[in-house]
This record gives structure tokens, C-alpha cells and sequence, in this order.
């Protein structure tokens, strides 16, 4: 599938000197970041948001991955709110927190009882790579990042990405628990610019203004109608087009 889809940043502040005459010298004392006992907390992640991911971070994090697991998956899974569960079955498993690789971004929801895990094994006869909790926009990390753990998976050699995620709906013929599978989406963050592939193009990720005509694999799609056929889950089916919004509010009414 086409287009397998920062760091923690210290800063330095200067603390303001007492007021004093005209004939003491101004002492300036460097403000030190505070340490907190866990480093991967809430009070200290920072992000940097004008950062843009390279090559050698993403080989890096590959590495790591590669040193922990000898599975070489080539579909990876992202388990969308309340989907964590597909990470149960699958079999010969072995984890990885996030906040032990190199580079990873670590989800803010991890503290709030969310999972961060890469998991890795097989379903069926396929190698796979699972993602347990995700990383989004509204968190503080740029989208850059936000897709750090795609590239990081297209360098382990994934090749088809599934995506799911809870989400409303406009059509009013689509109800709740039913399944829509993505034949297209609007990007609306790319309207303004803000976009993932901002920045200097590396072409060791792709080529400068890839097509998104293709995004979604035709063959894909006609074996997803195929196995709800087989399981005869019809009229939970739809197909429709996604839409990214930032958040991590709801939509108005206009909107």
C-alpha cells in the first residue's frame, strides 16, 4: 500500500535578578529544568514542533526493534479505540513499550491507563506488527511525528498498513457498531498546510509529491467485501470517505 504512513525538547529559560543599584553587576542565573523521578511523565515531555524526522533516528529505531524481535512483519495493524483487543490474538506475541525504543513518541494517554505497546507476531500465517495505543496531533507532537511510528514500520518491512479508529458519522444511514471501510479521505490540516511530509523531502522515504489517487488498495478493499460476505456481516458494512479533523474537540454544528 502507497505511502506507509519531535523529539523531547529541553528548554532553557532565564530566571529575572533582583533589582539592584547601579553599582552591583547584574548576575543572571540559568533556569534548570526541573527533574521529575520518571522521565517519560507528563510534567516532562516536551515537544518540539518544528522538528522533522530523519532518516538516521528512523534506522536507529529500526535497529533497537530488530535487537528485541526476530519476526520480520510485513502487514502492520493500528488498533483504534476500543480495537486493543485484536492485539490479544495474536500468537508467538512479544511486546515492546513504546517508551523503551529510541525516537518513539510515547502517547500522553499511556498515563491514563492507555496502552503504548508494539506488538509483534503472527495472525494466521501473517507476520504482523500491532500498535496498542496511538499517538495523535492534539497530544502536543507534530504530525511529523505522529507518523514516526509508519516510517518506523516501513523500515522493519511492512508493506499494507490497516488503520481503524472509532469514529462519528455524517450520513444518517450509518449506525452505531457498524464498519466503514475507507475508499478515500480529506485531509483538512493539509488545507492550511500542515502536513506530514512538511519539510526537506529525504528521498530515502519517497519522492517529493507522491500521488494520493491510490492511497487505498483496490485489492484490499475487494477482499474486505469478500470476507464480510464470508461472515455474513452485511448490514454492518458501509464504505465511505474519512475525515481528518484536528481535535480534540467535537465538531460544531457548522462543522
Amino acid at each position: 500500500m502507497d505511502n506507509l504512513l519531535i523529539n523531547i525538547k529541553s528548554y532553557l529559560a532565564k530566571s529575572k535578578s533582583p533589582i539592584k543599584s547601579k553599582h552591583q553587576h547584574h548576575n543572571h542565573q540559568q533556569y534548570q529544568q526541573p527533574q521529575h523521578q520518571n522521565p517519560n511523565s507528563p510534567e516532562s515531555l516536551h515537544y518540539d514542533d518544528n522538528r522533522f524526522i530523519t532518516h538516521e533516528e528512523i534506522d536507529e529505531t529500526v535497529k533497537y526493534l530488530q535487537s528485541k524481535v526476530s519476526i520480520k512483519p510485513t502487514i502492520g495493524i493500528i488498533c483504534g479505540s476500543g480495537l486493543g483487543g485484536l492485539a490479544d490474538l495474536i500468537t508467538d506475541s512479544i511486546s515492546v513499550e513504546y517508551k523503551d525504543i529510541p525516537h518513539f513518541p510515547v502517547s500522553t494517554g499511556l498515563f491514563h491507563g492507555h496502552a503504548g505497546t508494539l506488538v509483534f507476531g503472527h495472525l494466521g500465517k501473517a507476520s504482523v506488527v500491532c500498535m496498542k495505543g496511538r499517538i495523535h496531533a492534539y497530544e502536543g507532537y507534530s504530525l511529523a511525528k505522529c507518523t514516526f511510528p509508519i516510517r518506523a514500520m516501513k523500515g522493519l518491512g511492512v508493506e499494507t498498513l490497516i488503520a481503524t479508529n472509532a469514529a462519528g458519522g455524517l450520513n444518517e444511514q450509518f449506525n452505531v457498531t457498524d464498519i466503514m471501510m475507507i475508499k478515500d479521505h480529506i485531509f483538512f490540516p493539509g488545507f492550511s498546510g500542515n502536513n506530514p511530509l512538511r519539510g526537506p523531502n529525504d528521498d530515502r522515504f519517497g519522492i517529493r509529491f507522491p500521488a494520493m489517487n491510490n492511497c487505498y488498495d483496490s485489492k484490499l478493499m475487494k477482499l474486505a467485501e469478500e470476507t464480510v460476505d464470508k461472515l455474513k456481516i452485511n448490514q454492518h458494512f458501509r464504505k465511505g470517505v474519512y475525515v481528518m479533523v484536528g481535535g480534540p474537540n467535537f465538531e460544531t454544528v457548522a462543522e
